[in-house]
């Protein structure tokens, strides 16, 4: 009775605000930072198991005392599992797991397993993003059939969503500081556990979330400059690549470019995109599930699922912490080192449009309501069958200068027909992102000729 209750308050916010699409009534607005989260997230709990938020941001003054620069220690280290489900249980939790974790279980019964934490809301941001939320709620509008935002700027541009397409905006446009450089690694372990790490360094800066920026139309279409270049294995080191990422994708898509050390020559690479494999992927993902979703929305038709209560990888920091020689078991990763947490999730469905082209015909995001960041989802080939599954750990920085809630401990896509899995943006042992002395990512640095140098 209680979920039926949460479920009909969040799906009648949403018919309310979606009565006046580009303008949610500021009533609605006022409930920001009241019984909504500045970021519009229900503050309240649930009998179930969902924290209430509170906004208060988590205490880091004694764990960082010492601190080195490399994995943030656990706050919640003295927290022990309220339960685990296994196949054996798993019919007690339906109502909690995703279809793509039920899969998972199925498929996997001797090792895959969700250890389940008590939920923490811990994700906050600075002030003067909840102040940008607040505005993008007024006057935050999609353009160009929602391939595009107008006026919105800083923070997700729709804090108070009435379609699918402004929870996918959301996603993309999520507050993630004004620059960031991260070393991680990639891995595609075979089916018997076998595998090699690829060393890689991105470095991004978000337009969209500068501070000298009023508005969207300020920022001459891109949202995102991207660059990454990889160390090592020895065959993929030198690789580089840079993207633009546009705002507005019906006026120009995104313009991206590769460095080859073999020919030692940048091209043009607009297969950087869509449905083309991800890079250092090894087949196993595309490139638009690299954080959970990116890029233009245009091939699909999306609708709102509603919002469920549902487990996801939450507070992972024990998994950062994981030497890869434990994390990175056969068919996914160590379950053991997992922290899960119930959450309430915005959830759309993706079906591809008649004469669009795409390996995945359907597929399922899940968005932490807190962050707004993908927290996980299940993809479809063509038959209607699931194909793929996505986990993205994350948890909140809580450095005083880096505030931010994000991937922590890797994305993860467990492919059901091959039998193995793909790690993204994995950071076991290696230091935490790097978020200041980064003045020298100005729009300069990523160009094709900057790409050239680096290659080298």
């Amino acid at each position: 009775k209680m979920k039926t209750q949460l479920m009909t308050t969040a799906l009648t916010l949403s018919l309310v605000a979606s009565a006046a699409w580009a303008e949610v009534p500021e009533n609605v607005i006022d409930r920001l930072g009241k019984d909504l989260t500045p970021m519009g997230a229900e503050k309240a709990g649930t009998a179930a198991g969902v924290d209430t938020w509170t906004g208060k941001p988590i205490d880091g003054s004694d764990l960082l005392k010492g601190y080195d620069g490399g994995a943030l220690p656990n706050p919640f280290a003295a927290d022990k599992p309220l339960y685990t489900i296994t196949p054996s249980n798993a019919g007690d939790y339906g109502a909690v797991l995703t279809d793509g974790q039920k899969a998972l279980l199925a498929t996997y019964p001797d090792t895959y397993k969700l250890n389940v934490f008590q939920s923490r809301r811990a994700c906050t941001y600075p002030d003067f993003v909840y102040k940008a939320a607040k505005r993008n709620a007024a006057v935050g509008k999609n353009t160009d059939g929602g391939n595009g935002i107008s006026e919105a700027i800083m923070s997700s541009p729709f804090p108070i969503p009435s379609t699918a397409l402004e929870i996918v905006w959301n996603h993309n446009l999520r507050y993630r500081g004004e620059r960031v450089a991260r070393d991680f690694n990639y891995s595609a372990p075979t089916a018997n556990g076998s595998y090699t790490l690829t060393d890689t360094r991105d470095e991004i800066v978000f337009p969209y979330s500068d501070p000298q920026n009023a508005r969207a139309e300020d920022l001459n279409n891109i949202s995102i400059y991207f660059v990454a270049y990889t160390s090592a294995p020895a065959r993929r080191a030198g690789g580089v690549v840079l993207v633009h990422e546009t705002l507005n994708m019906a006026k120009e898509g995104r313009k991206a470019w590769t460095y080859s050390p073999g020919t030692r020559r940048v091209r043009r690479a607009p297969n950087i995109a869509y449905d083309n494999p991800v890079t250092n992927g090894d087949g196993l993902a595309t490139s638009d599930q690299y954080d959970g979703y990116n890029g233009a929305p245009d091939r699909y038709d999306w609708t709102v699922v509603g919002k469920q209560e549902k487990l996801s990888q939450q507070n992972n920091y024990n998994s950062v912490q994981t030497p890869y020689s434990e994390l990175l078991t056969p068919r996914h990763p160590n379950q053991d080192v997992m922290r899960y947490e119930l959450r309430r999730q915005w959830v759309v469905e993706g079906n591809l449009k008649g004469g669009a082209r795409h390996i995945y015909a359907k597929r399922v995001l899940r968005m932490d309501e807190d962050s707004n960041q993908i927290s996980g989802g299940e993809m479809y080939d063509g038959r209607g069958e699931l194909w793929r599954i996505q986990e993205i750990g994350q948890a909140p920085d809580y450095r005083p200068d880096a505030q931010v809630c994000w991937t922590t401990g890797g994305e993860f896509t467990m492919d059901l027909l091959a039998g193995r899995y793909l790690g993204l943006a994995m950071k076991s042992g290696r230091p935490a992102n790097f978020v200041t002395g980064l003045e020298r990512l100005t729009p300069d640095y990523y160009t094709p000729a900057n790409v050239r140098r680096l290659g080298r």
